[in-house]
């Protein structure tokens, strides 16, 4: 018997040889079924959108038969192109206008309620807070037409009426707890040291809120912004139920209104892609802007001190 032979031998009675081990499949480490089921809801969800899409830009007035790449529904046809249909035309900018407007009183009014819910100790702000959480459970249907009887029941507020300023007050009262619950949790993040270490190097009340919290926050606000934005820019219950005319009509009721009845065409199409076209770009802009906020965000705060510690007071 051989020397290897041995060292084998005795290797395996002293159990010192290292058994190989056994290769073990995980299961979920290709998923085929999810990336399957993904894959097909994706593909589920975004084909209509792509068709309804593609026929906006079709030469013809079919709906169903493509005709050909053309312009037409958007400038090229002089009565029936967005550009040149006053109805249409008209409720391209109305939405603008409903989301810009909007979107300049919800933000600082959800600021300030966030900061005051956060300051304010006691059951009163905990009420508050938690009515705030109940908007996002309402649903939308039951608050439009709760907001419809105020506007013409309600005395008061009956010379409001319908209309724009209507549809501002509605929009606004609806969007308001976007900014206020996104600004508390920020809030919460950052804690109190910031605005304890501003009032141990002499700031005012005024000078920490500006200098310090601000700079801070702003990344919550512009998120808030996108959102109160984009949100109107779609919105479609609340707009419809408060809107009086066609001058204060917006693509979303247009879009249903115009369809619903059987009158729809590639001009339609061509305004839902512009709708379409809005959400994305404002959802893009808003994460670069996101990003470029917070990209220095941790020294962000020093700085503000450091520019507090020489201020005037």
């Amino acid at each position: 018997m051989t020397s290897t032979v041995i060292t084998e031998r005795i290797a395996t009675t002293t159990g010192t040889r290292r058994a190989r081990p056994r290769r073990f499949r995980n299961p979920w480490r290709h998923p085929w079924f999810l990336e399957g089921f993904t894959w097909l809801y994706l593909i589920w969800s975004l084909a209509p959108i792509a068709l309804a899409v593609l026929f906006s830009f079709n030469k013809g007035k079919s709906q169903a038969t493509y005709q050909g790449l053309s312009w037409r529904w958007y400038w090229g046809d002089k009565v029936n192109s967005i550009w040149y249909n006053p109805q249409l035309h008209s409720a391209m900018f109305v939405t603008l206008k409903l989301s810009a407007l909007t979107t300049l009183i919800t933000v600082p009014l959800g600021v300030a309620f966030a900061l005051g819910i956060n300051r304010w100790r006691g059951k009163v702000p905990s009420t508050f807070n938690f009515i705030m959480i109940l908007s996002f459970v309402v649903p939308e249907l039951i608050f439009g037409v709760a907001m419809f009887f105020v506007f013409t029941k309600m005395p008061g507020l009956r010379g409001v009426g319908l209309g724009f300023w209507a549809e501002i007050l509605g929009l606004v009262t609806w969007n308001v707890s976007w900014p206020a619950i996104i600004v508390q949790a920020r809030l919460v993040t950052i804690g109190r040291q910031y605005e304890e270490a501003a009032a141990d190097l002499g700031a005012t009340q005024w000078q920490t809120i500006r200098r310090v919290m601000l700079p801070l926050l702003y990344p919550a606000i512009f998120a808030s912004a996108i959102l109160v934005f984009s949100g109107v820019i779609d919105d479609f219950v609340v707009v419809d139920l408060l809107s009086s005319n066609a001058t204060n009509t917006p693509m979303s009721v247009i879009i249903y209104s115009t369809q619903h009845g059987g009158n729809g065409g590639p001009a339609l199409n061509a305004l839902a892609t512009v709708m379409l076209l809005m959400s994305f770009v404002v959802a893009g802009l808003g994460f670069l802007g996101y990003r470029l906020m917070t990209r220095g965000q941790r020294i962000g705060g020093q700085q503000a001190l450091t520019a507090i510690a020489g201020a005037e007071n």
